[in-house]
């Protein structure tokens, strides 16, 4: 079949190459029409259209060597553990390290730096570099990129990105032009270059000075903190998981909640900066920084804010596209999972055992009164004085039930988390509803990378201070308690959809879930949370304080779990969530989704629990 398919021999020739350019045999390529990512050994490259345009070609040569060169030349803990804050300072940063590993690997072979060239003018053709016509909307992260490359390579910025560069260039030459110079000298060695761009950021007033540091401490202290830098740095290795290392594209999180850096004013207007580049695309496949605080440091008096609910929707899943597309995305679903269905399937069918071994009906025999004992009439007809016998039915303990199935829909899920989150939640409604337990499948991410209309509301308004929550919800309603599993099944594709998944703010999608839940008139009402890390948003932590939207989480779980007559679970995937929820479980894994869901759900029923009453 290879022989006759020129794609598939492209994809095989492709693959082979990047194996051998970033000496990783295991390493898999996927292809999409999407941004391209990379996650640990599997990478997404563009697809080349059917008549292989020249450009198309070279596109998906560039990203597949630029991968192939990440996992050779880049060492994602010790990039973690340079002590840079997260935010813009570490987005920076992550700029400049990919402009060092380009640099590198295209300095040893043309072809690949040829195709490092067309990927470069290609993607900043839609970046929001391309669109910015004042310093202020120039965003930063990019700027470095191409300014760093150009250091280290001479090729001038991309066409598209040329005039937006011109406009912060001669500021950034003048406050760290000496230590931009130095990067160069030291572009083989990842722990030199990271140490010399440091200094670039102390330039810029978002980094402290370690030399400066060194000097000022004496011998002793400096042996004391030398063990402290040790625990720092495990902690950053801890953090750089999270971080983004493995995605290419950067992205500024100005944190406002930082006061030592809002103290540092910069000529350069770095928070406004900040702010322009929250622009209107996202990227794919991106791990942004997800803050975890212990909920000691939280504050009581903890004040929740929106900025504007005008553009918050709450939305069914059948009207975001149209019925063949979804019949389309649905079909590729059960393509992707017919493997893991099987084993989910199994899990499901035990489950409603359970739930159907409560249900049975029992009977007391032998009663002096209730219902007629028919089976044991022939006492009766074989010793005419022998009294006729009744039976009692007993009361079941299960009482009726309502699951609510409450799924991240973050571009983070992106990939198999959300396809297994999809089929597993599809396969856990069928089968409750077979066991007369009616379920309800929820989706919660934003209608927009990066702020939307809320955002462009807030700068028309003259940038208001504290505004609170500065995006536009989507609440996702795949399936409704009361629909039937038949007519809803084919909503679950649309979490396959291309651009769907975005940020997530959990807290306020906790509420709306559990509100819902509320008006339910069942006796047992149950809500399942499946996500993959805390809540994040850019827009909302440019302007707030880094944990602001974490902060509103454990506030509404802390509600949930003392005073609400539901209750409450919860499933992270790759992500420790019992850090936040009291009843929760952690997996590593996405294929472990599936049998965690049901064997969560197996003891909830299983439990004797009385109802408690609402408050």
């Amino acid at each position: 079949m290879a022989d006759d398919n020129p794609i598939e021999q492209f994809r095989i020739a492709l693959e082979a190459c990047a194996r051998a350019l970033g000496r990783r045999p295991e390493l898999q390529l996927s292809y999409t029409a999407d941004k391209p990512t990379l996650s640990g050994d599997s990478a997404r490259v563009p697809q080349p259209g059917r008549a292989f345009a020249p450009e198309q070609v070279a596109e998906a040569r560039g990203w597949a060597d630029s991968f192939a060169l990440r996992q050779r030349l880049h060492d994602p803990r010790a990039h973690a553990a340079v002590p840079v804050p997260p935010g813009l300072a570490r987005d920076l940063l992550n700029a400049a390290e990919q402009a060092r590993i380009e640099a590198v690997g295209g300095r040893e072979m043309a072809g690949v730096r040829q195709n490092l060239e067309r990927m470069t003018e290609t993607r900043f053709r839609t970046d929001p570099i391309a669109r910015a016509r004042t310093a202020e909307e120039v965003p930063m992260a990019s700027a470095m990129q191409l300014i760093v490359r150009e250091r280290l390579t001479g090729a001038a910025p991309p066409q598209a990105a040329a005039a937006a560069v011109a406009l912060v260039r001669s500021r950034l030459e003048e406050l760290a032009g000496p230590h931009l110079d130095a990067l160069a000298a030291c572009q083989n060695d990842q722990a030199a270059f990271a140490e010399a761009f440091l200094k670039v950021l102390h330039d810029l007033g978002l980094a402290d000075d370690p030399e400066a540091e060194v000097e000022e401490q004496p011998q002793e202290e400096q042996a004391a903190e030398g063990e402290e830098g040790a625990q720092e740095e495990q902690q950053a290795d801890e953090q750089g998981a999270d971080s983004g290392d493995s995605s290419i594209e950067t992205r500024s999180e100005a944190d406002a909640g930082d006061e030592e850096h809002d103290a540092r004013e910069v000529d350069l207007n770095m928070d406004d900066l900040a702010d322009a580049e929250m622009g209107e695309e996202g990227e794919e496949g991106m791990m942004p920084w997800r803050p975890n605080l212990p909920a000691e440091k939280l504050p009581p008096d903890f004040d929740y804010r929106v900025f504007t609910r005008e553009f918050d929707e709450e939305v069914a899943a059948e009207s975001l596209c149209d019925a063949e597309e979804l019949t389309r995305l649905r079909g590729y679903l059960d393509q992707q999972l017919v493997s893991l269905q099987g084993a989910v399937t199994k899990l499901a069918n035990r489950l409603q055992r359970r739930l159907l071994a409560q249900q049975n009906r029992a009977w007391d025999f032998d009663q002096e009164e209730g219902l007629l004992d028919t089976a044991r009439l022939t006492r009766v007809v074989v010793s005419p004085e022998h009294p006729l016998s009744y039976k009692v039915e007993r009361d079941t303990d299960f009482r009726d039930t309502v699951v609510t199935l409450l799924i991240d829909n973050s571009g983070s899920m992106r990939g198999r988390p959300i396809s297994i989150a999809a089929i597993s939640a599809d396969i856990l409604a069928r089968t409750l509803e077979r066991c007369g337990v009616k379920t309800e499948i929820l989706g919660f991410t934003t209608r927009a990378w990066k702020g939307g209309q809320s955002r462009e509301k807030w700068l028309a308004a003259g940038r208001p201070g504290k505004p609170g929550r500065l995006n536009d919800l989507r609440h996702i309603i795949y399936k409704a308690a009361d629909a039937p599993w038949r007519r809803a099944r084919r909503n679950l594709g649309l979490m396959m959809r291309e651009g769907l998944l975005k940020e997530n703010i959990d807290g306020e999608a906790l509420l709306w879930a559990h509100e819902r839940l509320l008006a339910r008139p069942e006796d047992r009402r149950i809500l399942m949370v499946i996500s993959d890390g805390a809540p994040v948003d850019d827009s909302t932590l440019s302007v707030n304080s880094g944990n602001y939207l974490e902060r509103h989480l454990r506030q509404v779980i802390g509600w949930i779990e003392s005073r609400s007559p539901v209750e409450l679970i919860a499933i992270g995937i790759g992500h420790d969530v019992t850090r936040y929820y009291r009843r929760a479980v952690t997996i590593m894994d996405a294929e472990q989704l599936g049998g965690a869901m049901v064997d969560q759900l197996a003891q909830l029923f299983e439990e004797d629990r009385p109802p408690r009453s609402r408050r």
